[in-house]
Order: structure tokens, then sequence, then C-alpha cells
């Protein structure tokens, strides 16, 4: 009964947050992006079974009051990725028993880090192509209905026609990567708030990783050359190429700042780099060009293998 009754709060509090949009307010905007919170958070505290009744509540109630289109938005969107990256998290599995290792390997592998967050960038990728295809189903007409949307908001800014019109060109050409980007940071701000809210609590089942070890596997860099490359073909693959691009380049600037985090240890100023390389890349934005490069470049020359390599491995998450 516990679990029916905290599915059902989760549910009704995710699905609220996401109806909130229709309001129109601006505080709607960041409930519409903390929607998987309340989901994620039973998916860790109480199991992913909770979070899975707590969607299905959730999207039956959105489609009753708002219709099937706002119920499969919904259940795209917002209660798969939380029921899913819930799920995973809490996998694990046991190492093996011999008394020789039992010093050095914790009793449980747990889910690794990177591979939550090579999810995170498929489930950001999805939620943004399928929102791009509401528009239409080809490159030409996606792009018209960008450009008649933002040529709309330029037009009631009383920008001047030429000028609106070249910004409207140079919009609708990264609106796809920016809105994969907001998905990628919005997702991965939502699993880490939701484990902090239950370790916070003492709910959470597995101990608190090692943020710094963080790396997505090895594939992951083939799938982005690929990913890349056809986003130079023109037409929907390109589109699409360039959503996965966008998803899984914000995932190595997560690892960057993994990096960061790890090559810092010994800075005595450390406090500060990292506080000003946050800050830069919140308010700034380019920044963030220098953590994806730190990514990528660890995944390339294995920096924080050679760092653990000089001094000594990061300690071990005990269970």
């Amino acid at each position: 009964m516990t679990g029916i009754l905290i599915a059902l709060a989760a549910g009704l509090a995710s699905a609220t947050m996401f109806a909130s949009i229709v309001s129109g307010a601006l505080i709607s905007l960041v409930l519409f992006y903390l929607a998987p919170l309340p989901l994620m958070v039973a998916a860790l505290g109480w199991g992913s079974a909770t979070a899975l009744v707590g969607g299905v509540i959730a999207a039956l109630g959105l489609g009753l009051v708002f219709g099937i289109p706002y119920m499969a938005a919904f259940a795209l969107t917002i209660a798969l990725p939380a029921w899913w990256l819930g799920h995973l998290t809490l996998l694990a599995r046991p190492v093996s028993s011999d008394p020789q290792l039992a010093n050095l390997a914790p009793a449980l592998d747990w889910y690794p880090t990177g591979r939550l967050l090579a999810w995170t960038a498929l489930f950001a990728t999805l939620t943004t192509i399928s929102a791009l295809l509401t528009l239409g189903t080809d490159a030409e007409t996606i792009n018209a209905a960008l450009r008649s949307g933002l040529s709309r908001i330029m037009g009631a800014r009383g920008t001047a026609t030429g000028e609106a019109d070249r910004v409207v060109d140079a919009l609708v050409v990264i609106a796809p990567g920016a809105a994969t980007i907001i998905a990628m940071t919005t997702l991965t701000l939502n699993l880490w708030l939701s484990a902090k809210i239950t370790t916070t609590s003492g709910r959470l089942k597995r101990p608190w990783p090692d943020l710094r070890t963080t790396m997505l596997p090895r594939a992951i860099l083939i799938v982005l050359v690929v990913a890349v490359a056809l986003s130079f073909l023109g037409g929907l693959l390109a589109i699409i190429a360039q959503i996965a691009s966008s998803a899984l380049l914000m995932a190595y600037a997560v690892t960057g700042f993994a990096v960061l985090h790890t090559v810092t240890q010994a800075f005595s100023g450390r406090a500060f780099v990292l506080v000003a390389a946050y800050a830069a890349t919140l308010f700034i934005g380019w920044p963030l060009i220098g953590m994806i490069s730190l990514g990528l470049a660890d995944a390339v020359f294995g920096i924080r293998q050679a760092y653990w390599a000089r001094r000594g491995p990061p300690p071990m998450p005990m269970t």
C-alpha cells in the first residue's frame, strides 16, 4: 500500500508539473523541465516498479484531461526515461568471490555511471526527434515550421525585417541542436537531483558513485564520428544526426567536467577553478566547448588513466 501511495503521489506531482506549461507562466518552464524528478525519486527510493506505476497513472490522467497527444508526450519524454534510468541506476551484479579480491573490490558491481550517461543521451535524442516530427516528416516541412514560429517571435520583438530573416535562418539551423542540449542537460540534472534527494533521505540502495570516474563506452566515440559525418548529408537524416551529435557532445562535456575534477585534485585553488568553470559555462556558454574538448581528449588519450597511474587510482565505492 505504501508503494502504491508513493507511486500515486509521484505520478500526480510529475503530471501537474508537466501540465503547468499550458499556463504560459515563466515558472511553469522550470516545473516542466523538473517533471521527471518525482518519478525518478520514486524509482531510486522505492524501486523502478513504483515509478512505472506512477508514470502510467500520470499518463492516463493527462490523457483524460488534455487528450492523447499530451499522454503520448508525457509517456515518451518523462515517464519512460524516469523509469528506465531509475531501473538501470539500481542494477548490480556480484563480483568475484575470490578471497584474494575481497579487499580490492566491493561486494556488488553497480551499473556504471558512464552507461547511464549514454542512455541519457539516447533519451534526449529521442525526445528532441519526437518533438520535431510533430512539426513534419521531412526536413523542408520541419524547417518551415521552425522558421514560421521563430519569425512570429522576432516580429513580436519589432526586429527589422532583413535582420530578423538572417537571425531566424541562423536559429533554424541551430534549433535542433540547442533543443537537444537543453533536453540532455535537464535530464542529467534530474537524475543527479533525484539521487541526491534519495541519498539525503537514506533511501538510495546503491553507494554514491565517484563521478570523477564517469567514462562513456568506447563505442560511443565511433557513434559520434558517424553522426557528425551524417549531419553534413542534408535532409531529415542530417537533422537527426545533428540531434544525436549534440546529445553525445553534451555527454562528453559531462566527462570533461569529470576530468577537470580529477586533474585539479592537487590544486590549492581547486574550489575557485571548479566554481569558475561551472559559472562560466552557465552564464557565458562558450567554455562548454572546452569541456567537450577535454572529454574527447580523455576518451582518445586517456588523461585520467595517466593521472591515476601517477598518483594512484580513486577509492572504490563501498557497498
